[in-house]
């Protein structure tokens, strides 16, 4: 089965990336994290995203599109970026979530792909 993990950054975790004394460290649980994944052989893609300040969100209101600079939630923590794995059930996800190294991991089943 596959599911994604969603892992959601502080404005913090965000900064580390940039800072020179933080990122080290940042990058560092990352990699290990990643390295852990794809050594259990479960990852089947993954990537990071941009901060949350380069996003653009369209939303559609009274039948027009209308867009947005930024995410579309004002919230503490946004999607920093995710994982898709294929593991045998939701329990063994929600394993892999709990050691990523943020505090928020939204962990969701995949539809079968269209064809």
């Amino acid at each position: 089965m596959h599911f994604t993990l969603m892992l959601f950054e502080s404005p913090e975790d965000f900064n580390a990336r940039k800072d020179p004394e933080k990122q080290q460290e940042y990058l560092a649980g990352w990699s290990h994290y990643a390295h852990a994944l794809r050594e259990a052989g479960v990852v089947v893609s993954g990537f990071g995203l941009h901060a949350p300040e380069t996003a653009a969100t369209i939303q559609r209101r009274d039948g027009e599109m209308l867009v947005q600079d930024g995410p579309f939630t004002e919230t503490k923590e946004q999607l920093g970026g995710l994982f898709v794995i294929d593991v045998a059930d939701l329990d063994t996800a929600l394993e892999w979530a709990a050691r990523a190294p943020v505090n928020a991991v939204e962990v969701r089943q995949n539809l079968p792909a269209l064809k």
